[in-house]
């Protein structure tokens, strides 16, 4: 049986050939779980209003704040399965 970290590797992996591309905030849901599975919390600077998508995936980001880096590559792995059908 594989590790977590390697079952979210190979979601992170395959999610790039999912059968239908993902509505925009499906999309921002599984960046926040990406980056919170390899990064853990959120850091930085929060973009300024004149940049629409790096502000809208740091708020997607950090909506997830304080979720354990094993936690979110669970749920990233359960999204991603659903999505794959």
């Amino acid at each position: 049986m594989s590790t977590l970290q390697e079952q979210f590797e190979a979601a992170v992996a395959q999610s790039k050939n999912l059968p239908e591309r993902p509505d925009n905030m499906t999309l921002l849901k599984m960046y926040g779980l990406y980056k919170q599975g390899s990064n853990g919390d959120v850091t930085g600077e929060r973009p300024g209003m004149t940049d629409f998508v790096a502000r809208a995936k740091y708020d997607a980001w950090a909506a997830i704040k304080g979720t354990a880096q094993a936690d979110a590559q669970q749920q990233y792995i359960d999204l991603f399965n659903d999505l794959n059908g």
